[in-house]
C-alpha cells in the first residue's frame, strides 16, 4: 500500500499558559499561510487515488486535512496516536521562531532530542509506529493519507530507516509545513521510504 504523510500547515503561536487558562494544552489552528498551504496540498493530492484520510486530532492537522477531505468527500478519521509528542504542552512556538531566538528548546531539537525530559522517546516512537502500522494493515493495496506532525514523521521514517535520533531530518526546514513524505508498504512487512519533504506544491509559501 501507499502511505502519504503530510505535515500540517503553519500554525498560530500560542504563548500560554495564561492567568485565565493556566493549565490548558495549546492547540493552535492554522495561520493565514497555513490555510493557503492546506489548500495547495489539496490541489496537489486531489488527482491521486486515495482510499482514506487520517488526521491527528490537533487542530492544526485537522484544518490542514479539511480541504482535501472536502474535495474528495472523505471524512478524516482522527487518530490520537499520531498527535505530536508535545500535544499536552501549554504553549506552541513554531520551530523556526525557536531557531531565530536561539531558544534552548531549539538547541535541544537540533541535537536530535525532545526538549521535554519527561517525554519517553522510545514510548513515543512505539506509539507512532503501532498506529501507522495499524493503518497500513487496513488498506492492503490502497492509499492512505496521514495529516500529522514533524515529530511523528521523524519517528516513523526514522523507524523505517533504523535511525536512532528523535529528529533525524534537518529541522526546521524538513519536514516543512505542508510537505509530503511517501512510504510503500508491502504485505511481507517491507517498508520503503520513497520520498521525504516534497515541497514543490507549497514552495511559494515556505
Amino acid at each position: 500500500m501507499r502511505l502519504i504523510m503530510v505535515r500540517h500547515g503553519l500554525p498560530l503561536r500560542v504563548d500560554g499558559p495564561t492567568e485565565t487558562v493556566p493549565t490548558a494544552a495549546a492547540d493552535p489552528g492554522l495561520a493565514a499561510d497555513g490555510v493557503r498551504q492546506a489548500q495547495q496540498v489539496a490541489d496537489f493530492l486531489a488527482a491521486e487515488r486515495i482510499d482514506e484520510i487520517y488526521s491527528s486530532p490537533l487542530l492544526r492537522a485537522v484544518e490542514t486535512a479539511s480541504p482535501l477531505a472536502n474535495r474528495l468527500s472523505i471524512t478524516a478519521t482522527l487518530v490520537q496516536e499520531i498527535a505530536e509528542w508535545d500535544s499536552a504542552g501549554p504553549a506552541y512556538v513554531p520551530v523556526e521562531e525557536l531557531k531565530k531566538a536561539n531558544d534552548p528548546r531549539w538547541q535541544a531539537l537540533r541535537q536530535g532530542h525532545f526538549y521535554d525530559p519527561e517525554i519517553d522517546l522510545t514510548a513515543f516512537r512505539a506509539q507512532v509506529v503501532g498506529a501507522v502500522e495499524s493503518i497500513i494493515r487496513k488498506h492492503p493495496g490502497g492509499t492512505a493519507v496521514l495529516f500529522t506532525h514533524a515529530g511523528v514523521i521523524n519517528a516513523y521514517t526514522g523507524h523505517v530507516l533504523g535511525q536512532d535520533k528523535a529528529f533525524w531530518l534537518a529541522l526546521p526546514y524538513s519536514p516543512a509545513y505542508g510537505s509530503i513524505t511517501r512510504v510503500i508498504a508491502d504485505q511481507r512487512a517491507a517498508r520503503s521510504l520513497i520520498s521525504v519533504n516534497e515541497t514543490g506544491h507549497v514552495r511559494d509559501l515556505l
